[in-house]
């Protein structure tokens, strides 16, 4: 008998070709959408706001009767609300710079939808992430990179357990982006053009601020200070909210030089401003510690380390701390470590683990 796989179909060309390639390796294929939005009015449904759309219902739908597989839509609005819109507002709150798709990943498109899947007979879950599994030698399970390295998605996927590791499958990771749309083209799949997301799903327009000050309300914080880093006061800024480490523009400053923000401080509601040279650091802390590639780390390990999705990676050394926690080390600085953002440990082509940033 066939092993049965679930692939959550986001409406783009990436996982409607998953589908396809699963179904050809001989798995019983079943389609689903996860319904994320909050309300129907929600602006989610334009093409260029990615996988969690009305339109991406419309779109994964035909591309099950393409393909000839069953379709479902399945509902998260609450698993998404909780396990990924309030800790992103929180973050926020918090002067933090969090990554919502890491939340949703873990615990909506794995969690949430793999007890799901399991419940109704599957055997797996598949993705159209640009990632692989790997299984090493000393028996566990880690996310390698994909063969195009200008679109892997490996760094959002860090937080995935073992569990969720071996009952997961992903197809993409063998292929470049242009040979996915080649074969989306030759089956005649709509997407085979959509144009890929940018925006996070549920953040209209790039507008964090717009999204936490309506979910946050009468926990919104006032104005403030920008401050030097001696304590000087520059100016007055519009909220902690807008801003984040190593931001330039919008701070409406005249300096003299360019001047980026440096610290954000909740609790005296200031904005420290400061050079260029004084965004950049040599060393982080890091908690909220996922492992992949061992159970955890006993003794000072070097790794390279990505400290956002865009970065490139830099040699550096973990060491676990007596409170749980771990120091990274940089052989150099690195430009504007963000508290709330990711920091992935990666050893030759595969994640060894990760963390948050504090």
């Amino acid at each position: 008998m066939a092993k049965k796989v679930v692939v959550g179909m986001s409406g783009g060309v990436d996982s409607s070709v998953a589908a396809y390639l699963l179904k050809k390796q001989g798995y019983d294929v079943i389609g689903v959408t996860m319904q994320i939005w909050q309300n129907d009015e929600m602006q989610l449904g334009k093409e260029d706001t990615g996988c969690c759309g009305l339109s991406a219902v419309d779109d994964a739908r035909g591309v099950a009767q393409r393909i000839d597989i069953p379709y479902y839509v399945l509902n998260f609005r609450e698993e998404f609300r909780t396990c990924v819109i309030q800790p992103f507002v929180k973050e926020y709150l918090h002067a933090r710079t969090p990554n919502p798709c890491i939340l949703c990943n873990r615990y909506v498109k794995w969690e949430a939808l793999l007890k799901k899947s399991i419940a109704l007979g599957a055997d797996y879950i598949a993705t159209g992430h640009y990632a692989r599994i790997k299984r090493l030698e000393n028996g566990r399970y880690v996310i390698q990179n994909s063969v195009t390295a200008k679109k892997d998605q490996t760094y959002a996927l860090y937080g995935l357990t073992q569990d969720q590791l071996s009952h997961t499958l992903m197809p993409v990771g063998d292929y470049e982006k242009e040979e996915i749309r080649e074969i989306a083209a030759e089956l005649g799949l709509h997407v085979a053009s959509k144009k890929d997301s940018q925006d996070i799903c549920f953040v209209p327009d790039n507008d964090y601020a717009a999204v936490v000050a309506r979910e946050a309300k009468e926990e919104l914080p006032p104005v403030g200070n920008f401050v030097s880093t001696d304590g000087k006061i520059l100016g007055q800024h519009k909220g902690i909210i807008h801003y984040t480490i190593g931001q330039r523009k919008g701070l409406n400053l005249a300096m003299g030089y360019p001047v980026f923000v440096t610290q954000i401080r909740p609790d005296t509601n200031e904005v420290v401003i400061g050079t260029n040279e004084e965004v950049f650091t040599d060393s982080l802390i890091c908690d909220n510690l996922n492992f992949m590639a061992v159970e955890d780390i006993a003794e000072p390990t070097a790794v390279t380390a990505k400290i956002r999705y865009s970065h490139a990676g830099a040699p550096c050394t973990i060491k676990k701390l007596a409170d749980g926690r771990v120091a990274c080390q940089f052989e150099k600085p690195v430009r504007a470590v963000t508290p709330g953002q990711a920091v992935v440990f990666y050893q030759e082509d595969y994640v060894y683990g990760g963390g948050t940033i504090i």
